[in-house]
C-alpha cells in the first residue's frame, strides 16, 4: 500500500514547482521532500518526478498524483461529515479554462458558490481544445472543454454555448478589407492570437470561407485585455466574444467583419465523477448560473 504522505510530497513538488518550495510548504528540510519522494521511487518502482526545471511528473506521477488528489477530497468531505465545525477549513480546487471564459462570465458562475463554501480556486489558463489535458494529467478537479465525450473516470455535462464575431476597427476594414472578407485578404491582414495553440480562427474560416487561407502575419498575445486593445487599436482584427464585442459594435468603436456569420462554440463541464459533496455543489451551482449566462 502506498504511503500518502509520499504521495502529498510528489503532488506538492509538481504543484509548486521545486523542491525548494515543496519543502516550505510542507514545512520540511529539502533534503526530507526528496528522501520521500525517492521512497516513493523505490517502492512504487517507477519515476514518478522527471528532473527538469521546473520538476514535472512522469506517467505514472501524473496518475499517483491524481489518485492522490482524489482521495484527498473523498477524505476532506469525510472529515467534515464526521466532525463538523461552525466553519470548515478553506480548501483549494483547481480548475482548467480558457481565457474567455474567465474574462466574461465565469467568475459570475461560480460567485455565489464561493460565498457559500470557504473554497479558494486555482485557474488553469488554457486554449479550450488544451483544458482537456489539464483534467486527464490530474491537474484540475473539472475543467471546461468543447470535447462533448467523458474521459474515463469523468462526467461531463452541457454548459451552453458561446458567440464569437470577426471584429476590427473601421479604419482598419478600409484599409485591408475593402474588397470584402475572402481568402486573399485575410491572408494579407495581421490578425491577433492568444499563442500558437489557438486555433479558433482555423474553425471561422472553414465554416464561412471557400478554402482555407494562407497563413496570415499574426499578432500573440497572452492576455485577455491587451488582446481586445490590439483590435481596438486597429492594429489587428480577430475573433471577441459576444460578451466583449457588444457593446464596441452597438458604440461604432469595432465593426462586425462577417456580420451574417456568428461562430457558435458548445461548452461542457468536465469532472471527476466522485461522490463529493464539495464537487457536487460547485457542478451544481455551476450549471444553474450557466444557464442565464450562457446561450442555450
Amino acid at each position: 500500500m502506498l504511503d500518502y504522505k509520499l504521495l502529498e510530497a510528489l503532488a506538492v513538488v509538481i504543484q509548486e514547482g521545486g523542491f525548494d518550495k515543496a519543502a516550505r510548504y510542507l514545512h520540511l528540510t529539502q533534503s526530507a521532500v526528496s528522501q520521500r519522494i525517492k521512497q516513493l521511487e523505490e517502492q512504487s518502482r517507477q519515476v514518478v518526478i522527471a528532473r527538469t526545471t521546473p520538476p514535472t511528473a512522469t506517467a505514472a506521477g501524473q496518475q499517483m498524483i491524481k489518485h492522490y488528489l482524489q482521495v484527498k477530497r473523498l477524505e476532506d468531505d469525510l472529515f467534515n461529515a464526521l466532525i463538523p465545525s461552525e466553519r470548515e477549513e478553506f480548501v483549494s480546487l483547481a480548475v482548467g479554462t480558457n481565457r474567455d471564459c474567465l474574462s466574461t462570465w465565469l467568475h459570475q458562475a461560480v460567485s455565489p458558490f464561493l460565498l457559500k463554501r470557504n473554497v479558494v480556486l486555482e485557474f488553469r489558463a488554457a486554449d479550450q481544445e488544451q483544458t482537456h489535458k489539464l483534467l486527464k494529467d490530474g491537474d484540475v478537479i473539472g475543467c471546461i472543454s468543447v470535447k462533448d465525450q467523458p474521459m474515463q473516470g469523468c462526467r461531463v455535462e452541457y454548459l451552453g454555448w458561446m458567440n464569437y464575431h470577426l471584429v476590427a476597427t473601421e479604419n482598419f476594414a478600409d484599409q485591408w478589407f475593402s474588397q470584402g472578407v475572402n481568402t486573399e485578404s485575410v491572408s494579407r491582414a495581421p490578425l491577433i492570437l492568444f499563442d500558437r495553440k489557438d486555433e479558433m480562427y482555423l474553425q471561422f474560416f472553414r465554416l464561412f470561407l471557400d478554402e482555407i487561407p494562407r497563413r496570415p502575419p499574426i499578432h500573440y498575445v497572452p492576455s485577455t485585455k491587451t488582446y481586445a486593445d490590439f483590435i481596438d487599436s486597429g492594429l489587428a482584427y480577430g475573433l471577441l466574444p459576444e460578451q466583449e464585442s457588444k457593446s464596441r459594435l452597438e458604440s461604432g468603436k469595432l465593426i462586425n467583419l462577417c456580420p451574417d456569420q456568428t461562430l457558435h462554440v458548445k461548452l461542457y463541464w468536465h469532472c471527476w465523477n466522485l461522490k463529493s459533496n464539495l464537487l457536487e455543489d460547485m457542478t451544481r451551482q455551476l450549471l444553474n448560473h450557466a444557464k442565464n449566462l450562457l446561450h442555450q
